[in-house]
């Protein structure tokens, strides 16, 4: 597996792609594929994941098997590599018999250099036998984190991965990819899949272009509307815990007169698909949906997502905040949290009726876990600090000082000197003896008369009304210090709170302690003034006229192919045609997003739009 020079694969990325350049750490990843080695990669959503192993995959001489979880992710890939003249096929339950016979057939003459399939069908023997005899020269296992227990998305087919690997005649090069999977993850990750020496890379988690924030309004709804009418001609997707909730809100909306649609589990298998091809044709420009939708979307202008609820946990919420912005164009996550939340979120967690478990014991166990990133997910929305800091640090990113681009960093604040809060509070927990949660001890230092208080004859303590501060105030420092390590909360179903590693610190060394008071007014929009990613040209700095007529042609050529209008070219591809305003071929290949094959099939016709609308300028 050697010859693979580095002009060799940057000359594979123009021809087949279109970029001149590797991304961030794609080059790493392709090169030590290539050289044969396993790989775990760990990158963002919108990052680039996929030309780290498709490139290889056409480099390399035989096959690459993808494992994918999704049919709609499959048929994704499969549309964007057609567009590249890259040879792919999926095998899912998608296909009729005829069709699945016919893709065995081509694929053991060779034809396709990827072919997709689910996890499951791995556990096939029909599916072994076919490949049994064929030259694989890699297995591709996306959205990895699905092995572990400690993921989000645990899935017991993931297990079986490396008894498919085993049955082969020859082990290819396995490379596992995910966007989001913490340290624990990780490693659990590349001994599941029994990964040789496996090169370990992991991109920076950060998305600049994305701006963070969330807001706690008194009235959800009537925030949602205020953000979405600013808002009206940008493509967004609403997340909501439930499916009631999807389908009431997407009612309220379309009776307002937004362009939307509801996706969710519970509609019929025609209905979901023609919502999620309305919304990925730009024939409506906001999705209001469950968790179940998202999940390989490759739509490169969804410039907001809105949480409406709280999600269960930090790895979904970023895995689903990175659908916005994946053309690096200036996004917006933002959630709108209640305390109602958390009691839902648990709700589900515990009577959740989509998952099957081995045994009582890991129902519980992985219960555990779901109870325990959920702690995390409220943490994150009651935090004071950078947002962005806090999701890097969850991941394994330790970044110091203000992003400058999340709604906390832009929020007016004050410091707030709470040394002598943060020493009732811990006091009160000691003497409560860190056997009661954080409402409980809230009412003791407020002096509650509640049934709970005087049972546990808890009005006796010391700390018993020594705080005059609002229940607000103190929540907002029990959550400070549960972030900083001096208080923690444990994992449960009845969650209670306990000193922390660095308590003494407080107790004993008597520090200083200062938090960053929010006075939770949201800004102005400022969408189009926050930091831009590097490389990328302002769709504000161009031409909005002819940026118009690009879309519009773009759109005409995608209906007549039958395609998403991002499949033929992102929003990226048409603001760097506004910024280089190319007259000839040669200058069009420069286009990034323009391969060898865009560049013979769309380069004469978006060369003449813009011929057309430069000789009608003054």
């Amino acid at each position: 597996m050697s010859g693979f020079s580095k002009e060799r694969r940057l000359s594979a990325l123009k021809s087949y792609f279109g970029h001149n350049a590797f991304r961030g750490l794609q080059e790493k990843a392709v090169e030590s594929i290539l050289n044969g080695r396993d790989a775990l990669c760990v990158m963002p959503t919108g990052a680039g994941k996929s030309v780290c192993f498709q490139l290889p995959a056409l480099l390399f001489g035989g096959i690459t098997i993808v494992v994918s979880p999704l049919i709609s992710l499959m048929k994704d890939q499969i549309n964007l590599l057609a567009q590249n003249a890259i040879p792919a096929a999926y095998i899912n339950s998608s296909l009729s018999l005829d069709e699945m016979k016919r893709i065995f057939a081509d694929t053991k003459r060779g034809a396709y250099k990827l072919v997709y399939a689910a996890p499951e069908r791995l556990e096939n023997q029909w599916f072994l036998s076919l490949v049994k005899n064929i030259n694989i020269s890699m297995i591709v296992v996306d959205e990895a984190h699905c092995v572990s227990q400690w993921g989000q998305d645990f899935r017991t087919s993931y297990t079986k991965i490396p008894q498919f690997v085993d049955e082969l005649s020859k082990r290819p090069v396995i490379a596992a990819f995910t966007a989001t999977a913490t340290p624990k993850v990780r490693a659990d990750i590349a001994e599941m899949l029994k990964l040789q020496n496996p090169e370990i890379i992991v991109s920076g988690f950060d998305r600049q272009n994305i701006n963070f924030q969330v807001r706690h309004p008194a009235k959800k709804f009537d925030e949602l509307l205020s953000f979405l009418k600013e808002r009206r001609n940008r493509s967004g997707i609403i997340y909501c815990l439930t499916r009631k909730t999807a389908d009431a809100l997407s009612e309220k909306l379309k009776s307002l007169g937004f362009n939307c649609a509801p996706y969710h589990a519970g509609l019929t298998t025609q209905d979901r698909h023609q919502n999620q091809e309305d919304f990925i044709f730009d024939r409506i420009n906001v999705i209001v949906a469950t968790n179940a939708f998202g999940m390989g979307i490759n739509k490169s202008n969804v410039s907001f997502v809105v949480h409406y609820n709280m999600p269960k946990d930090l790895e979904s919420y970023y895995q689903e905040a990175g659908r916005a912005g994946r053309d690096l164009s200036p996004a917006e996550s933002v959630v709108l949290y209640s305390g109602q939340d958390i009691r839902t979120n648990l709700f589900l967690i515990n009577n959740s009726q989509d998952k099957s478990y081995s045994s009582p014991e890991e129902e519980m166990y992985l219960k555990s876990l779901e109870r325990k990133r959920l702690k995390e997910m409220d943490l994150y929305c009651n935090t004071s600090g950078c947002l962005r800091n806090f999701i890097l640090k969850y991941f394994g990113e330790q970044r110091e000082g203000e992003c400058g681009n999340c709604g906390n960093c832009n929020a007016k604040s004050e410091i707030k000197d709470i040394t002598i809060l943060s020493q009732k509070i811990l006091s009160c927990v000691f003497r409560m003896r860190e056997n009661f949660g954080k409402n409980t001890a809230i009412d003791v230092l407020r002096g509650s008369a509640g049934a709970r208080v005087q049972r546990f004859a808890l009005n006796k303590l010391p700390t018993y009304g020594i705080c005059k501060e609002s229940k607000q105030e103190i929540q907002d420092a029990i959550t400070y210090l549960t972030i900083n390590g001096f208080l923690e909360i444990t994992n449960g179903d009845y969650p209670v709170l306990k000193l922390g590693a660095r308590a003494g610190e407080i107790l004993k060394d008597k520090i200083k302690v200062e938090m960053k008071l929010l006075k939770r007014v949201q800004k102005e929009d400022e969408t189009d003034k926050r930091p831009q990613a590097k490389n990328i040209v302002n769709k504000n700095n161009i031409d909005q006229e002819l940026f118009n007529k690009l879309k519009l042609l773009r759109a005409k050529l995608a209906n007549e192919q039958n395609l998403p209008a991002y499949i033929v070219f992102h929003d990226s591809s048409l603001t760097d045609m506004c910024a280089k305003l190319p007259r000839d071929k040669d200058e069009f290949a420069k286009v990034s997003g323009v391969g060898a094959q865009k560049l013979n099939k769309y380069a004469d016709i978006f060369i003449k739009t813009i011929s057309a609308h430069l000789a009608r300028l003054p």
